[in-house]
């Protein structure tokens, strides 16, 4: 049976990515602070395995504990293959550096660099030595490679992710079960957190007309769109080890 965890699934693309990936032979975890009853529903329905895991990822230090428990809980005689995406991202502070609160600068770097740090770490250790397809697709941002006006946390922890990217390939390259790992841009996708940036005051934020006229003139990809990307790369021969991609490069 194939595995795979997915964090941020509460909606947007993490939702999207779930819903598409409950079908059969596929074992899917899904972590997020609140519970997604459309999912679960749709799980109990179709008769598919699904664990679902209420958990806050800014809680860090509680993060190795967490996993500990997830992978007790696989059937390491059952697992053909093992998935990790990390999805689960936050945008806030959405201001210039020296107007953003501290709290909100230590919970993005958390949810959005140090969480998926955690969580790879504790996957690649639960998984060494298991001779099965194991893949991290880590959710990134075109923000990642790009600075903009007011979004110093996001773009950070995003080039964050790009690099722990590089750094987790280039140290699985020598290993006899390697895990696979790739850094993922989406593109623009038509979500909360794109409703929350047109929401967003031009002096906090100065290309918000950007993202408005995006939206206006109805640019934006639909999750179900992007997710069917996600989930080829994890099913693709062609997979380009610690590569940085964006969703037009797929």
């Amino acid at each position: 049976m194939r595995y795979i965890i997915v964090t941020g699934t509460s909606r947007g693309l993490g939702e999207a990515i779930a819903t598409q990936l409950l079908e059969k032979g596929t074992k899917l975890i899904s972590i997020s602070r609140k519970p997604n009853e459309q999912l679960i529903e749709k799980a109990k329905y179709l008769t598919i395995p699904f664990d679902f895991y209420s958990f806050d990822l800014q809680e860090i230090h509680q993060i190795e504990s967490f996993m500990e428990k997830i992978f007790s809980n696989i059937d390491v005689t059952n697992v053909s293959s093992i998935h990790l995406i990390n999805n689960a991202g936050m945008l806030a502070p959405m201001k210039p550096l020296e107007r953003s609160e501290s709290e909100q600068l230590i919970a993005n770097v958390h949810v959005n660099l140090v969480a998926p740090m955690l969580l790879s770490s504790a996957f690649m250790k639960h998984t060494k030595g298991w001779n099965i397809d194991k893949r991290i697709i880590n959710i990134s941002s075109g923000a990642g490679q790009k600075p903009y006006f007011g979004w110093g946390a996001y773009c950070t922890t995003k080039a964050g992710i790009n690099m722990l990217t590089k750094c987790i390939a280039l140290e699985e390259t020598d290993k006899e079960y390697p895990v696979k790992v790739i850094s993922f841009a989406p593109g623009v996708v038509d979500t909360n957190m794109q409703a929350e940036i047109r929401q967003t005051p031009k002096e906090d934020f100065i290309q918000v007309e950007r993202f408005l006229t995006l939206k206006e003139n109805d640019h934006l990809l639909s999750p179900d769109y992007v997710a069917k990307a996600v989930i080829e790369l994890l099913e693709t021969n062609h997979f380009d080890q610690g590569g940085i991609i964006r969703i037009d490069e797929q």
